[in-house]
């Protein structure tokens, strides 16, 4: 019987501060770009100040890839492109900067974390703070046998539990969450198809480097034989896992529950992290509040887990190459909404754009009045010409009149003269 009672992360898992929310809605609602015309990245930074607790979203600073990896048993029926017990080589290649997520990871300046839950090969060829969690050497073939005892899966989802709690007092803020392994698309495969219910053909994908017809048919019949085991411990979790999950997905589930309760939120990347998601879900219904779905893979069982717990993929670019390279792609994008957040700025409160224009009205009416001012003196300097005009025929007037009399004055005198001769 297990000591880890994982009920207690039902208790221990909040959901993101409603309230925060509710504040950074108001706030984008002020800035100057309309709400709804930058499309998801609205909700991305709003999702992100209530994940911080804070309306002013910090920008994502110290961003970190997880890897869990390991090689599951079920691999050696041949439903991998890949050989069986090969995975520790992609585990040397993502070291050495090799492999896509390394690419990535570098052009982001991302740090790369891998975590060695029970690749097939010698520790000693991996270095040792890779080493330090494994669990076993392979997971059992699950079509046929249990993956891991009890005791194995306690060790691997406390070792979950543990890589999240030391990358949360590092200040990592945001982890993009992957796997390295060959075969574990078929274990993600049974856990979708118990937990969601349905036959092993609905879940069935082509894995990552992808298979042939039959090799998809051989994968089929793996994971239909495996979810007959699966099904009758479907009430345990813990126990589910061990009998059909592995090492790896034992783990990466026990880091999502954990994460949630330290409050850092995670990106998931393709159909295995979404199956431990769905894991997650069942013991703590709000432990996905913390999570986003970086892409879509085209991998069915990744659809139909994504589907059940009401996630949206922020991009679909059919990355199926796993290792968490698809969710790195979609950090740029959360990035970038946690700046706009940030940094729009907002409008002028109403109020003081409606002073402003009264005070510009009252100018255009002092300027209107002084023209009418204007107006008037220019009137009454033409009254006072018109007046001055009149005044000055008035004068003529008078001169004319005066010559008139002065002239019939000489003729008088030219009379009197003239009847005295």
């Amino acid at each position: 019987m297990s000591s880890l009672n994982l009920d207690d992360f039902t208790d221990l898992i909040e959901r993101p501060d409603g309230g925060v929310r509710r504040d950074a809605e108001a706030r984008r609602e002020r800035q100057i770009v309309p709400p709804g015309s930058l499309g998801r990245l609205d909700d991305l930074g709003e999702w992100l100040a209530a994940a911080q607790g804070t309306a002013a979203v910090r920008p994502v600073g110290q961003p970190r890839v997880v890897l869990f990896a390991g090689d599951h048993g079920i691999a050696g029926l041949d439903v991998s492109a890949r050989p069986a017990g090969t995975a520790h080589e992609l585990v040397r290649e993502v070291l050495e900067g090799a492999r896509p997520v390394a690419v990535l990871a570098r052009r982001l300046g991302v740090p790369v974390r891998v975590v060695d839950m029970a690749l097939d090969c010698d520790p000693d060829t991996l270095p040792a703070d890779v080493v330090r969690h494994r669990v076993r050497r392979g997971s059992g073939r699950i079509d046929i046998e249990d993956a891991l005892t009890l005791e194995e899966a306690e060790a691997a989802f406390r070792a979950g539990v543990a890589v999240a709690d030391e990358e949360a007092d590092s200040g990592t803020d945001l982890v993009v969450l992957g796997d390295i392994s060959v075969g574990g698309t078929t274990a993600a495969g049974v856990l979708v198809a118990a937990l969601c219910g349905t036959d092993a053909s609905v879940v069935t994908g082509r894995g990552g480097l992808a298979i042939d017809d039959l090799a998809w048919m051989r994968k089929c019949a793996a994971i239909r034989d495996a979810l007959r085991r699966a099904r009758p411990v479907l009430g345990d979790q813990l126990r589910l896992l061990a009998t059909v999950g592995g090492a790896d997905l034992t783990a990466m589930t026990g880091f999502l529950l954990q994460s949630a309760v330290r409050k850092m939120p995670v990106i998931l990347d393709g159909v295995v992290t979404a199956a431990c998601a769905l894991v997650g879900q069942r013991i703590a219904f709000r432990a996905p509040d913390w999570w986003l779905a970086g892409h879509d893979s085209g991998e069915p069982g990744q659809a139909k887990a994504l589907d059940r717990m009401a996630l949206e993929p922020l991009l679909t670019h059919g990355v199926r190459v796993g290792e968490g390279a698809g969710g790195l792609l979609a950090l740029p994008l959360v990035q970038s909404a946690a700046a706009l957040a940030a940094e729009l700025p907002e409008q002028a409160p109403a109020g003081e754009a409606g002073a402003g224009d009264t005070g510009a009205e009252a100018d255009r009416a002092g300027d209107t009045g002084a023209e009418a001012d204007g107006a008037g003196d220019t009137g009454a300097e033409a009254d006072g010409a018109e007046k001055a005009g009149a005044e000055a025929d008035g004068a003529e007037k008078a001169g004319a009149e005066a010559d008139g009399a002065e002239k019939a004055g000489a003729e008088a005198d030219g009379a009197a003269e003239k009847q005295e001769a």
